[in-house]
């Protein structure tokens, strides 16, 4: 029986999506609910699954094509076996000759190879000849390894003759490139930033602060409050919380610019910035300021599984009055964080140093972070972004002021 596949659903903020990869491909049996294909929108990866087993007869729509919601993309046949399950061709086969006997021969080496397209554009750009090459791949195909090597061998093996008898060409190993498409999500991020960078009046103001006492709070509690709450008592719901206290002393950092208007958000929707290997994402923790550390520390867990895992939805990174950005994860120093539009600060956290520091006269060492707030000059003064970012560092060097609420 033969089933239409149809991208998903989209959300009303999505207009369409891109065809990122096909999971199986056609001809290719597969398993109920095994994913398919993957679809990419401006904001997260959308997942195709096989409504039943069988096999997908035929592509509609390839990888690298834009989708509308609910478009056909595949056509899909229930139950069958497909043609691999038949025939090897990877194997030798048998066939009868006229005279009935059977005689061995192998599969034509050409048609098995099946190169992706980088390997084609590599032997396009070295004018190389396929069948040249001892493919190591699956069923003989070529790797750009496999040309790699081939380059590298001796210079007299490496010079090919065109059918004009024109001087041999030798071809240089040392300047390879490669060409890929900017995936969605990249693009997207890409245009984002440029646009925030052209239409907002960023600054950056700094500051650092001593978090040793914090430290002490995680060694001595720690355990206690794995144990408590099934969670590690980390750095960035202290910092959540201190952002909630100080959004709510300077409701102004925690608007929004909507056209010649002024937004004043009424709750604090802090948005966490989390890096997957497809880019950025931003998922928000909803009712900040409703919540205990507890809470937004499994909040924080949660939503980097997901993202890691490519299960984020829409909604989940959607909205935010406020972001906070943790670069010290990849040990970053000290940074200018971009404002995640059309919010009005962004709150950038910068590796954990001991450093050198004077406390009542005296020189000691102490853990040291830097702090940068990139805030949007339209809306908010110097003075207003200073004092700010001096309350985040009041809380943070006295965490029993985020318990008094202080």
């Amino acid at each position: 029986m033969s089933i239409e596949i149809k991208s998903p659903t989209f959300p009303e903020s999505v207009a369409d999506g891109t065809i990122a990869n096909w999971v199986k491909k056609e001809g290719e049996s597969v398993k109920q609910d095994e994913v398919i294909a993957e679809i990419e929108t401006d904001k997260v990866v959308l997942e195709v699954v096989a409504p039943f087993d069988g096999i997908i007869s035929k592509v509609l729509k390839p990888a690298g094509e834009v989708v509308l919601s609910a478009e056909l993309i595949a056509e899909f046949e229930q139950g069958g076996q497909p043609e691999g399950d038949i025939q090897s061709s990877a194997d030798d086969v048998s066939k009868i000759s006229n005279e009935g006997k059977a005689e061995s021969i192998k599969p034509n080496v050409n048609q098995s190879k099946a190169n992706g397209p980088a390997v084609k554009k590599l032997l396009k750009e070295h004018d190389l000849d396929e069948d040249s090459i001892d493919g190591s791949g699956k069923d003989g195909r070529i790797t750009k390894a496999d040309i790699v090597n081939h380059l590298d061998e001796p210079l007299e093996d490496k010079k090919t003759t065109k059918q004009n008898d024109s001087p041999a060409l030798e071809i240089s190993t040392d300047r390879l490139e490669e060409r890929v498409p900017m995936s969605r999500l990249r693009s997207t991020i890409a245009n984002r930033l440029l646009s925030v960078k052209q239409e907002t009046a960023m600054l950056t103001t700094f500051n650092e602060v001593n978090l040793k006492p914090i430290k002490d709070l995680r060694a001595k509690f720690g355990e206690d409050f794995f144990t408590e709450h099934g969670v590690k008592l980390g750095f960035m719901g202290f910092f959540v919380l201190a952002a909630v206290q100080a959004l709510k002393k300077f409701p102004v950092v925690n608007a929004s610019i909507d056209g010649s208007d002024i937004v004043y958000h009424g709750y604090q929707d802090v948005g966490v910035a989390v890096s997957t290997e497809r880019g950025l994402v931003v998922p928000v923790i909803r009712d900040a300021d409703n919540l205990r550390l507890a809470d937004v520390e499994k909040s924080i867990l949660d939503y980097s599984d997901k993202a890691k895992s490519g299960k984020l939805s829409i909604a989940e990174m959607q909205g935010g009055t406020f972001t906070i950005s943790n670069g010290g994860v990849f040990g970053s120093l000290l940074s200018t964080p971009i404002l995640n539009a059309p919010q009005t600060a962004i709150l950038g956290m910068h590796t954990i140093q001991d450093r050198p520091v004077v406390i009542d006269g005296e020189i000691v060492i102490r853990p040291m972070m830097y702090l940068a707030l990139s805030y949007d000059h339209r809306l908010l003064d110097g003075k207003e972004a200073v004092a700010f970012l001096i309350v985040i560092k009041d809380q943070l060097e006295s965490p029993e002021k985020l318990l008094l609420n202080l």
